[in-house]
């Protein structure tokens, strides 16, 4: 049966030669020798995940007709859903299940970024594709993960999770190094004056970084001005250096309150119109 033939190839690691029919936005459609799946963007070999919209599908749609060599990553017949990869079909058969077998729960491996979303980060570990969820980029605050890392990086990964049955594994790299609040209360005090580095800007405030891992909001009644119509985007840039007050340290919650010391910033802050053009 269908369910037993797509079930059989996913266990022997094979690859397997399916007739591309249709495309979405997010990959393409294949059928061919009793099996119907579906093949990610991040899954083909030569077409790179940060294509704009426009211009992806205009490349997804040179793929129908053509035949790929793929390998099952992911089977759920009861779902009707089977995922394809050409990607790993580029690695030996048997190499996947190997991968599998051979990883551990906290074990530092490497791998190549291979596509980057909303929520997290795809890494390919070498025939075998894994997750770093978007929580598992930093300790501190991530905006995007494409913030944190591109596209072909080389990266060293912590393995949270490995679920044989279901071809996945959970990866972080925050864990490859010490979570900074579990000390944060052993370096900051409230009332301390600190450096920061401005890291994003917001209608109600600012996050600021004290180093790696402990990002801080600014809220805009802390930036010492009168003027209640202020916008902290009028006052502050991103990667800007300044000087911060300690307000509160919450280390169960992971939160900082900073105040921005005016009185102590090595340089008068710049005023918009002053590094717009930078």
């Amino acid at each position: 049966t269908r369910r037993q033939r797509q079930m059989f190839i996913r266990d022997r690691d094979e690859t397997i030669n399916l007739i591309v029919t249709g495309f979405n936005r997010g990959g393409l459609l294949v059928e061919g020798d009793n099996i119907q799946g579906f093949v990610p963007v991040s899954h083909l070999v030569d077409l790179p995940g940060e294509r704009i919209d426009e211009e992806r599908e205009e490349l997804l749609s040179d793929y129908v007709g053509q035949s790929l060599l793929l390998k099952v990553i992911e089977c759920d017949p009861d779902r009707g859903r089977v995922v394809l990869s050409e990607r790993a079909a580029l690695a030996k058969p048997g190499k996947r299940k190997q991968l599998l077998d051979s990883l551990e729960c906290g074990s530092h491996v490497w791998g190549s970024v291979t596509n980057i979303t909303d929520f997290g980060v795809f890494v390919d570990l070498g025939g075998l594709e894994g997750l770093i969820h978007v929580s598992e980029l930093s300790w501190g605050r991530v905006r995007h993960p494409s913030d944190t890392v591109g596209l072909g990086d080389k990266v060293e990964v912590f393995v949270i999770k490995v679920d044989g049955e279901r071809s996945r594994v959970a990866l972080s790299l925050k864990r490859l190094y010490p979570n900074p609040w579990e000390s944060v209360d052993n370096r900051y005090q409230p009332g301390q004056i600190t450096d920061a580095i401005i890291t994003s800007i917001l209608p109600f405030g600012a996050f600021a970084r004290l180093e790696e891992g402990l990002d801080g909001l600014i809220h805009v009644s802390e930036m010492g001005q009168t003027n209640e119509a202020i916008k902290p985007s009028d006052l502050l840039y991103e990667g800007q250096q300044i000087q911060v007050r300690i307000l509160q340290v919450d280390a169960t919650r992971q939160r900082l309150g900073l105040s921005l010391c005016l009185e102590r910033q090595p340089e008068t802050i710049p005023v918009r119109e002053s590094f717009e053009e930078v």
